[in-house]
């Protein structure tokens, strides 16, 4: 008998196929050789059951039916890869071992243990576990196999974490949704980080911007030219700061203290997925989740970075030969000039900025891989450079400066002058283009509300300090200061990876150190969450928090159970899950903790009192329209259908809707999929249409098309897949077969797509 082997994705499936396999041949879901069957999962093949499979009664949501604890978790198979889950369970039984070859990190080893538990596999499992899909790396990896024992406890952490994720984020959104009837998704690490981005736009708006003056005075001693900043107590008199100017400006003056030392700037760390993405979302404007499937690209088709969901910056000591040779590969690549410059005795076992075996969980760093790459698109080169040049740096010496610090002394005022002299470039040569090496730049450093300014020379710098110089000229410039910043999705990224440095308790921030909220893996589909979900917008790069996201963190805290808000949950959740992995904890009794922390909510909320419904600023709200997920009793409870819950089922959720409405309930159904929009769609009697329109969304999917009435279903395919499964349709020449497809997500238009993929009509 053979050994069936499991990827997690086809891309990674074939590849490891062409290693171990190489003359296997090609049944299309899978590929077979003399010793390995090679299959994979398509993402999570499986996923925890949706409450009715516990009891029908939960298909209704009910305020009363809560909290909902199940005693052992039902899975249910996605019915979208549904085929390819009959054909691993098929191949199994051909074979008598098994080896995981999912990605090697805590989530993959819950998709191949949900695979093994629904298909009752029974055969003895391997591990194989790596970090890059390099020939080389797979072959070293098959001939080390782990057995899977090693792996138990991360198992069981996966489950935990996702069946908690399950117990509060059910229950709290039906809690909440059923009791002020309106949809509102809570979950464990979406909900933290909508609330920092809702403090930090409160506190934008309470910001009291104050005017003060700075005072520049221009100084010359032979030559040489420099510029001074006034040194005082900050200046909110106008009158006074001119006066200064005036009195100086002309005068004669000496230099009191004249400081010069030699510094230097190391490479910044290699990148794990967090920093890829914000330097990404800074330097191009890419969202999380483009810079993400970029580099699961680069990564799965391409082959030419490492596995990039890490979140190390550092490799271990089997990693320094490899990147010898890469470095040795690029010599003959388009990036041969900085390769040739590099200097490979940098990169060493002894050089911890590289090589820190302790700071690796499951993976390291994202470095390039020995392939080269082939044809890549625009988006893709763009992040394969980044990596390229922050890999090249570390072959690079430190940058070298000369800091000069003078104050200058002219009346009995004191100006202050930075001077950040150029002695060697270093590493920064590998920056695109003149990246932070400008001649004349200045770099802000922040203290307080006021900028001291630091001036970038090339050309060598020097004054004697015995002599005096010349005030030629001194300004007085009004300023103010200015309020915190919107978050963009790259400095959202890094207040979610900081999350936890303000709790005061240390061992919890000590959890989440390395952790803060979500995985490097996830972040970004938290983000896209909350954007489907109507919690928050995009204004350019800024991003904004709608008045439903208010609202939702307004009634959570209110509700008294603010800890679904903080980081300090999170915290405490990834401190036991990384002690569950490490076999340091038991997984029941945090699972105890998690069912009597879901009750604790429901009986908070039951005694809440009811949001009046204007406070969402939805549409539906200001017609006071009943809605689904509530009646017109005060408690709150359902009497109708189902909405699209916000549980964060697995860390790959998609945020698209789970369960069927009821039709006509004006549930509901799913996040309008304009960009932008924030609104709902709701079943009229004609269509389904966005609560936003009064707002100027005109999307609307007409329940007639071609004959064909869209059933909740369809309209579910429509939004997720783009298109509905084959259909019959009767035309002139005969009955034909076409998919009904939406061509155009921001008005709903639909066309049909024939099987030959011409286009028949188009008439919404």
């Amino acid at each position: 008998m053979k050994t069936l082997v499991i990827a997690e994705k086809p891309d990674m499936g074939r590849t490891i196929a062409a290693v171990i396999e190489p003359k296997a041949k090609n049944n299309r879901s899978y590929l077979e050789g003399e010793r390995y069957i090679i299959t994979w999962a398509i993402g999570h093949l499986l996923g925890l059951a949706e409450p009715d499979a516990y009891d029908e009664k939960f298909k209704r949501w009910n305020f009363g039916d809560l909290p909902i604890l199940p005693d052992r978790f039902k899975i249910v198979p996605n019915p979208r890869t549904k085929d390819q889950l009959k054909t691993i369970g098929e191949l199994a039984k051909r074979c008598d071992a098994i080896v995981n070859a999912c990605d090697a990190a805590r989530e993959g080893q819950y998709i191949f243990a949900l695979i093994q538990q629904q298909l009752k596999l029974t055969q003895p499992v391997k591990r194989l576990w790596i970090s890059d899909l390099t020939s080389e790396s797979i072959a070293k990896g098959f001939a080390e196999l782990h057995d899977a024992s090693e792996f138990e406890n991360l198992t069981m952490a996966a489950r935990a974490r996702s069946e908690a994720d399950w117990l509060i984020g059910m229950n709290a959104t039906r809690a909440f949704t059923t009791k002020h009837r309106e949809l509102l998704s809570v979950g464990r690490v979406q909900t933290p980080v909508l609330a920092l981005i809702y403090d930090r736009q409160k506190e934008i708006e309470n910001f009291d911007s104050l005017t003060y003056y700075e005072i520049k005075a221009e100084f010359e001693q032979d030559a040489r030219k420099y510029t001074g900043s006034w040194q005082g107590d900050r200046l909110t008199d106008g009158e006074r700061a001119a006066a200064i100017a005036e009195k100086v400006r002309g005068k004669e003056g000496r230099i009191t203290e004249y400081e010069v030392k030699e510094t230097k700037e190391y490479p910044y760390k290699l990148y794990d997925l967090t920093l890829l993405q914000r330097e990404a979302n800074a330097k191009f404007g890419y969202s999380a989740k483009k810079t993400l499937d970029i580099a699961q690209a680069l990564y799965e088709r391409h082959k030419v970075i490492s596995y990039p969901r890490t979140s190390s910056n550092y490799v271990t000591e089997q990693n320094i030969d490899g990147m010898h040779k890469v470095l040795h590969m690029l010599k003959s690549s388009s990036y041969k000039e900085l390769a040739e410059g590099g200097r490979p005795n940098l990169v060493h076992v002894g050089n911890k900025a590289v090589c820190n075996p302790t700071r690796v969980e499951d993976h390291h760093a994202i470095l390039p891989t020995l392939r080269r790459p082939g044809t890549l698109s625009k988006e893709e080169q763009n992040v394969y450079d980044l990596v390229i040049r922050r890999f090249l740096s570390h072959f690079y010496p430190a940058a070298e400066y000369k800091q000069h610090t003078v104050l200058t002394e002219v009346e009995s005022e004191t100006f202050k002058t930075n001077v950040k002299e150029l002695l060697s470039l270093g590493w920064k040569v590998c920056l695109p283009g003149d990246d932070g090496t400008k001649s004349g730049s200045s770099r802000g450093k922040k203290k307080d509300e006021e900028e001291e300014s630091e001036d970038l020379v090339s050309e060598p710098f020097q004054i004697d300090k015995d002599r005096p110089v010349q005030c030629t000229g001194a300004e007085a410039k009004e300023k103010a200061t200015q309020p915190p910043k919107h978050f963009t999705e790259g400095t959202l990224l890094k207040a979610m990876e900081s999350a936890g440095k303000q709790l005061e308790n240390e061992e919890l921030r000590d959890a989440m150190k390395d952790a803060g909220l979500g995985t490097p893996a996830t972040r970004a589909a938290t983000i896209e969450r909350l954007k489907n979900v109507g919690y928050i917008t995009m204004q350019g790069k800024k991003i904004t928090v709608t008045q439903k996201g208010r609202t939702a963190v307004e009634l959570i805290r209110h509700a008294g159970v603010e800890l679904l808000t903080s980081p300090e949950m999170t915290g405490q959740w990834e401190r036991r899950l990384y002690q569950i992995s490490k076999g340091e904890a038991a997984r029941e009794k945090f699972m105890d903790n998690v069912r009597r922390f879901t009750i604790s909510i429901i009986e908070k909320v039951r005694t809440q009192q009811k949001a009046d419904a204007s406070m969402f600023g939805t549409e539906e709200a200001n017609k006071g329209g009943r809605r689904g997920g509530g009646s017109r009793s005060g408690n709150g409870n359902s009497k109708s259908g189902r909405a699209a819950t916000g549980v964060e089922k697995g860390e790959r959720n998609t945020g698209t809707p789970t369960t069927k409405p009821q039709a006509g309930s004006m549930q509901p159904l799913a996040p309008c999929p304009r960009e932008g929009c924030g609104g709902q769609l709701i079943e009229g009697r004609k269509g389904y249409g966005c609560t936003h329109y009064k707002q100027g969304c005109g999307f609307v999917i007409w329940k007639e098309f071609e004959g064909k009435k869209i059933s909740p279903a369809m309209l579910n395919a429509l939004l997720t897949k783009g298109q509905t499964q084959l259909l019959s349709f009767k035309q002139a020449g005969g009955e034909v077969k076409a998919r009904i497809s939406l061509a155009d997500r921001n008005s709903g238009k639909l066309t049909l797509e024939q099987t030959d993929r011409s286009v028949a009509s188009s008439t919404s």
